[in-house]
């Protein structure tokens, strides 16, 4: 027999083989929206499940749960009528945890409270058969010091599932030291029946998914505390400029607040004091307040109704004209564009087919030709696509001077530089153009990571200064990130807006500091990542598959740092590190290694995996 109660063994060639218990009948404790959730889960896959709650008026709200939740998907046509009905006959609701006697596994899913989760468990330790597995679906707490409260700690397991749990793929298995192995199979082997992918870790704060996610949470309302971006702003450059799913504060509204408090402040405290999981003094006031997010009605956004994903307008909605607009920008037509690269060509195809005439300076006439055939290709390729007709191909295409002289861009009214993201030769660039252009013309940059007042100052007129951040691909990403100085005045930011309107694409409006919007929240995270890696706590391939899986990530985090290139992070890392001295930002040691051996992503063909070239 095998070292757990409850093993099956078999006898083949004279060695008893241990062979995974059967498990037909679970218990689930705890019917809130996770709780209702994974009875769904359980009843769906042909298990029959015990649902048990404090009381009957707790039983009967996460009864309601479950039968709107599958209502929901027979309305969708998830489920057929027939389906749903078997579904809910293999649920037996009840109070009190003595229904589950007779249960083979039983998964907690009670509020994350460890003194209340070692109660249950020191209950079911008890009432449930010897050979039952004990599972809790906590997202932070220690699972080890919720297992000790059994006699049983080798059959205690986490197994952590993800909201809406019907509907997220991924679960975290975790194990603890005491953790037996046939119980870790046994519950991989059930994830693989519930149609769940798993990803098998040690019993560490966060796990994988919270780990990465908190963090950054937790920087993104550090940004709106301190002013530093509007709401709507900051949850739209995380999804235009990203491609998540939803903004960090709008996610913050759908785990709850008071959620999402308790998690960091247990990642804190299990993790090391790091101070970027210590929770923002923010996040504790709405609690205290009751501003805990949809389910209450009002977080960082206000609902139509508790529990309402429809957003309605408040205080700080933005209204149809803001202060910038009102005072209104200067008048565009003719724009310059510095640079011969993959960003300075998207930037100039971007800006003619929106109706400008552009003139389009490059170092010399190799590099012009280079990029008007670049330019050419990619609009004949939209034109192959049907997104262009010819006839606007070719317009756009007459729109655009190409030269190899700056004197070119006197007559401008907007200069664009997208040139090497070299601070000298910036600065260099700029003063050139403070002596030839006329006065009022807008001088815009578009570093990823420099200080945008460096290049204001070179100039004599550093209010007519303002960052410009178009993502790659520029005639692709909706995104730009508008980036003000403390010179930049309120004219030359309305006229930064309404040129992005006019480009169809979403101005981001923040403060000139490293990484500005995005790149100051998305490289933390995959920095965060790589020391996640670096400290054997999962490999590449489970640390993305948590993140595409749990989160609704378009990547995972290894899977991007090898596209956007090692170096490349590495620098911006390395900037936000000395700009803002946060012990945490400092680049993980590997990344470092990884650079300096030459592994620097897809483009070289090797990262942090091997790529055909």
């Amino acid at each position: 027999m095998g070292d757990s109660p409850g093993t099956l063994g078999i006898v083949r060639f004279g060695v008893e083989v241990a062979v995974a218990r059967k498990i037909a009948s679970v218990g689930v404790v705890g019917l809130g929206t996770m709780g209702a959730g994974i009875v769904e889960v359980f009843a769906r896959n042909g298990l029959d499940v015990t649902a048990v709650e404090i009381d009957d008026a707790a039983l009967a709200r996460g009864r309601g749960t479950v039968e709107h939740s599958t209502e929901r998907a027979a309305a969708r046509g998830k489920l057929t009528a027939g389906e749903r009905t078997a579904l809910l006959d293999r649920i037996t609701f009840a109070t009190g945890l003595e229904a589950l006697g007779g249960v083979d596994l039983v998964i907690e899913a009670v509020p994350e409270q460890l003194d209340l989760k070692q109660r249950v468990f020191a209950a079911l330790d008890r009432i449930c058969p010897s050979s039952a597995i004990l599972v809790t679906n906590t997202s932070s707490l220690s699972v080890t010091e919720i297992s000790v409260a059994t006699h049983r700690p080798n059959q205690v397991i986490g197994l952590h599932f993800f909201n809406p749990a019907p509907v997220m793929r991924l679960v975290e298995v975790v194990r603890t030291v005491v953790t037996a192995d046939d119980v870790v199979a046994d519950v991989e082997a059930l994830c693989a029946r519930l149609g769940k992918t798993d990803v098998t870790i040690g019993d560490r704060a966060g796990f994988i998914a919270n780990a990465l996610l908190f963090g950054y949470l937790n920087h993104a309302v550090t940004m709106y505390e301190s002013r530093y971006a509007s709401r709507e702003d900051i949850d739209a450059a995380m999804r235009l400029g990203c491609g998540l799913p939803m903004g960090p504060l709008a996610l913050m509204d759908l785990i709850g607040l008071d959620t999402a408090y308790e998690i960091l402040d247990t990642m804190y405290r299990r993790g090391g004091r790091d101070r970027r999981h210590a929770p923002v003094p923010l996040i504790k006031q709405m609690v205290t307040a009751g501003l805990l997010g949809r389910k209450s009605g009002r977080g960082f956004y206000r609902y139509e109704k508790p529990g309402s994903p429809v957003v309605v307008p408040d205080e700080q909605t933005p209204g149809p004209a803001t202060a910038e607009a009102a005072d209104g920008g200067r008048t565009v037509a003719k724009v310059g564009v510095v640079g011969s690269g993959t960003m300075a060509t998207g930037i100039v195809e971007v800006f003619a087919k929106a109706g400008y005439e552009v003139v389009a300076v490059t170092r010399g006439p190799d590099r012009s030709a280079q990029a008007r055939d670049t330019v050419r290709a990619s609009l004949t390729k939209a034109v192959v696509r049907g997104k262009l007709s010819e006839s606007d191909r070719d317009a756009a295409l007459d729109r655009v001077t190409w030269t190899t002289s700056l004197d070119h861009l006197g007559d401008v009214d907007l200069v664009v530089e997208a040139v090497v993201e070299d601070l000298a030769v910036k600065k260099a660039l700029f003063a050139n153009l403070d002596e030839i252009c006329k006065p009022g013309v807008l001088f815009a940059t578009t570093t990823s990571s420099l200080p945008v007042i460096e290049c204001a100052v070179a100039t004599n007129r550093p209010s007519d200064v303002i960052g410009l951040h178009f993502f790659n691909p520029a005639p692709v990403m909706g995104l730009v990130e508008v980036v003000r100085t403390i010179r930049t005045s309120d004219e030359a930011v309305a006229t930064a807006r309404q040129v992005c309107a006019a480009l169809g694409k979403y101005p981001v409006v923040c403060s000139d500091r490293a990484g500005f919007v995005v790149n100051a929240l998305l490289f933390p995270y995959l920095n965060d990542a790589v020391k996640m890696l670096e400290a054997s706590y999962a490999t590449a391939d489970d640390i993305d598959s948590a993140m595409k899986l749990g989160c609704g990530y378009p990547m995972g985090p290894f899977e991007l740092l090898d596209v956007v290139g090692l170096d490349v992070s590495l620098a911006i890392q390395r900037e936000l590190y000395l700009e803002l001295r946060e012990p945490g930002f400092a680049p993980a040691p590997l990344l470092e290694h990884l650079v300096t051996a030459g592994y620097l992503g897809r483009k070289v063909g090797r990262g942090f995996r091997a790529y055909d070239r």
